[in-house]
């Protein structure tokens, strides 16, 4: 039997995220005071924690892909702020990538992650060495990629399993990277030896998906 994700489940994906960002939040508030504003683990857990529910209305549609659309266009509402716009964003990009999918299997776990990622960098104008969210999550999806394209049959707690693994590189890659955007410039001296709040944030949202996939088999 496939290994498949009916879409009355993705909400509750996105409520293991909600957790995993609610324990976060003050770890990664705290990094986020050394180089900005302080906030980041606020935005998350309050992006996040509304995202189920936002996912919940569009249930009937029987489609992944304009669940996800529709319900970023409302996270974006929900948090403003340049990460809530991010986040909204990749998810966007996603929900079109996903069009007409009532299924989330391991192709479309792996093109979520690259097509998520491919939102923020457009979004956010970045790529990765630009120490962002986005040096977690390009190489997490790379991984993912690699990972199906080896064996299109693998599972998807394999494939979160990789996207971990190569999240976990690119955090730690982002400690030889100065910053370059936001008020992070302003304290680049300080980043030195230290990983990127915003990569870490990435981590968690992956790790928070792989909680419910791993769960579930």
């Amino acid at each position: 039997m496939a290994d498949v994700m009916g879409r009355e489940e993705i909400p509750a994906l996105f409520e293991a995220v909600a957790e995993i960002f609610e324990e976060k939040k003050e770890e990664l508030c705290a990094m986020d005071a050394n180089m900005g504003d302080g906030d980041l683990g606020l935005t998350m857990c309050r992006g996040y924690g509304a995202l189920p529910n936002l996912l919940r209305q569009y249930l009937e549609t029987e489609d992944i892909g304009k669940m996800l659309r529709k319900a970023g266009m409302d996270m974006a509402f929900v948090v403003p702020s340049t990460m809530g716009t991010l986040m909204a964003s990749g998810l966007m990009a996603a929900g079109k990538a996903l069009k007409g999918k009532a299924e989330l299997g391991s192709a479309e776990l792996c093109a979520y992650l690259t097509v998520f990622a491919q939102g923020i960098a457009e979004r956010g104008k970045c790529e990765r060495g630009d120490r962002t969210i986005l040096d977690a999550l390009g190489v997490a999806a790379e991984r993912a990629e690699e990972t199906c394209a080896a064996d299109p049959d693998t599972g998807l707690a394999e494939i979160m399993e990789a996207a971990i693994a190569g999240a976990r590189d690119g955090v730690e890659a982002t400690k030889a990277m100065l910053p370059k955007f936001g008020k992070a410039v302003v304290f680049s001296a300080k980043a030195k030896g230290i990983p990127d709040q915003g990569a870490v944030a990435g981590l968690y949202l992956l790790e928070g998906m792989n909680r419910y996939i791993s769960a579930r088999t």
